[in-house]
């Protein structure tokens, strides 16, 4: 059993032309906007210098860029299965154009089959290799932080307190933003959600 003191931080990855339109990323390897990059030094100011038992990240370089200007470039480690969810067919499209196309008012990544991408339940076995991962690296207690995507890190913390893989679909979440999962004594739970940096 994890340690009650075990902590996964969850960092999205700030903006992107992409996320800023709409349009579904995941294979696409993209930069972040200027936008993006204060997002993540206003990271940087709100972590401050807080340790990491590990520090797990994406290999997309949107989510290695926030992850290096947060200031944790020199101890991240890449994991595969931290990537986006991949859309197939609705990659650099916008739900709105994935509607149009299918003549479908209620189309959604959730609901409807991904054309040459990922099932929902595929995204969710990723998901939960990450948290073994995650978890085997803090077998007293710690926290680690994983600099990733909107769709996995959501699929994560569905899958964190057993809920199927699409539950994701049930928590927003920011570009640029922190979340934190943990324990309530032995019961996973989301201490903290979508703690976002816009401006007052």
């Amino acid at each position: 059993m994890a340690d009650a003191k075990t902590e996964l931080w969850l960092v999205r990855h700030g903006e992107t032309e992409w996320s800023l339109s709409g349009a579904h990323t995941s294979t696409t390897d993209i930069p972040l906007t200027e936008h993006g990059r204060q997002r993540a030094v206003e990271l940087k100011e709100f972590l401050h210098g807080r340790k990491f038992a590990a520090v797990l990240v994406s290999p997309k370089q949107r989510a290695r860029e926030t992850c290096e200007i947060a200031g944790y470039g020199d101890v991240m480690q890449i994991d595969n299965d931290l990537q986006e969810w991949n859309y197939g067919e609705s990659e650099g499209k916008t739900t709105k154009e994935m509607r149009e196309k299918y003549n479908d008012p209620n189309w959604s990544v959730w609901t409807n089959p991904i054309v040459g991408g990922e099932t929902v339940e595929a995204v969710g076995d990723r998901a939960d290799r990450v948290i073994a991962t995650a978890l085997a690296a803090v077998p007293n207690g710690g926290q680690v932080a994983l600099f990733a995507h909107a769709h996995i890190l959501r699929i994560l913390a569905a899958r964190w307190i057993g809920l199927a893989a699409v539950g994701g679909k049930l928590f927003g979440l920011g570009t640029g933003s922190v979340s934190v999962l943990g324990f309530e004594r032995e019961q996973r739970v989301i201490a903290k959600w979508n703690r976002g940096f816009e401006e007052e």
